[in-house]
């Protein structure tokens, strides 16, 4: 799911608001958790240019999910192809340090897989049982969809060079790529929905800004 959208914010929010945030916690090395999930991601996809087969192994095949039910989680980390992987790890760079600066490490990862998971079980009910599902491209729109409720009209750059509100960018390419042919819309819708709930709750409570 290549989410161009590429979030280069003209109008950060504000240096500091209210909230139970004060800082980002860095995981061990140095390396956030935006760059952990980047890294896995990487080797994953090296892998699978190495073998086919790891592709096959680890995306989600709804006929053999009874069999390999370890799909359920391991086909967030294979793509398709390169430009697959580049359009989301892009996305999951701007996107996911803006969150995780927004709400916090734990909260970020929990949106993350929580969205990755629930669009993969979307497609278990409505994909093709014998078709095969591959990507983070669910648990990258979990992020986009909890960012468009909590700042929808923050400016970020289309392409670089666009500025335009983020729940703009964020339709737009949920449009764009959910229904060309063989893509998994399925992963998409289920990871903007938990994204939108996570953003509701998240603003909910109110004080939500983390800004360095």
């Amino acid at each position: 799911m290549p989410l161009s959208d590429r979030d280069y914010m003209r109008n950060p929010p504000p240096r500091w608001q209210p909230g139970v945030f004060r800082g980002r916690r860095s995981w061990s090395l140095g390396l956030s958790p935006v760059w952990v999930l980047i890294i896995i991601n990487l080797l994953f996809f090296v892998a699978t240019t190495i073998s086919r087969d790891v592709l096959l192994n680890l995306g989600l095949i709804p006929a053999a999910f009874p069999q390999r039910p370890w799909t359920l989680i391991t086909a967030m980390f294979v793509h398709a192809g390169f430009g697959h992987i580049f359009g989301n790890m892009l996305t999951l760079f701007f996107f996911g340090r803006f969150l995780a600066r927004l709400v916090g490490d734990k909260k970020f990862l929990l949106v993350y897989f929580v969205g990755g998971i629930v669009g993969n079980l979307l497609y278990l009910l409505l994909g093709n049982p014998l078709s095969i599902a591959v990507g983070a491209s669910g648990a990258v729109y979990a992020i986009a969809g909890t960012l468009v409720v909590l700042t929808p009209n923050v400016r970020v750059l289309l392409w670089f060079f666009i500025p335009m509100p983020l729940w703009v960018v964020v339709v737009v390419f949920f449009l764009l790529w959910s229904f060309i042919p063989g893509v998994a819309w399925q992963a998409h819708v289920g990871g903007l929905l938990v994204g939108a709930i996570a953003g509701y709750f998240f603003r909910r409570r109110g004080g939500f800004y983390i800004y360095r």
